[in-house]
C-alpha cells in the first residue's frame, strides 16, 4: 500500500491509499489545502484539527451548492427531453390560430397606384 506526504494548510501528513489512488488522493489534498490556505489567508493560523474541520466544511458546503446545481440541471434536462419527446410523438400542444386581419381595400389600392407611379417614373427615366 503506497505511502504519500500530503501538505495541507502548511502541515504535512502521511497518508496511505491502495494502489492506483494516489493521483486521486493528491487532489483531495490540494482542495483541502486550498480551502485552509483561504482560512489561514483570513483568520491566520488556526489548530491542526480546527484547520482540518474548518476546511473540510467549507468543501461540504461546496460539495452541498453543487449537487444542488446538478439536481436543478437534471430537472431542466428531464424537462427538455419530455418536451422533445411529446414534440416528436405529436402529443404537444396545438399552436393557438391568430387572426390576422385584412388589409382594408383601399390601402391594397393606394398601394398599387403608387407602383404604378414609380413605374411611370421609372419608364420615364430611362428613356431620357
Amino acid at each position: 500500500m503506497p505511502e504519500l506526504t500530503i501538505h495541507i494548510g502548511g502541515r504535512s501528513f502521511e497518508v496511505a491509499c491502495h494502489e492506483g489512488e494516489e493521483e486521486f488522493l493528491q487532489s483531495a489534498a490540494k482542495m483541502l489545502d486550498d480551502e485552509a490556505q483561504a482560512l489561514a489567508s483570513q483568520i491566520g493560523r488556526l489548530p491542526e484539527t480546527r484547520m482540518l474541520l474548518m476546511a473540510g466544511l467549507m468543501l461540504a458546503d461546496k460539495t452541498a451548492a453543487g449537487q444542488d446545481s446538478i439536481a436543478e440541471m437534471q430537472q431542466k434536462l428531464e424537462a427538455a427531453e419530455k418536451e422533445i419527446a411529446d414534440l416528436k410523438s405529436g402529443d404537444a400542444v396545438a399552436p393557438q390560430t391568430v387572426e390576422v386581419e385584412v388589409i382594408p381595400s383601399h390601402v391594397t389600392d393606394s398601394l398599387a397606384n403608387l407602383a404604378a407611379r414609380a413605374e411611370a417614373l421609372a419608364d420615364k427615366i430611362s428613356t431620357v
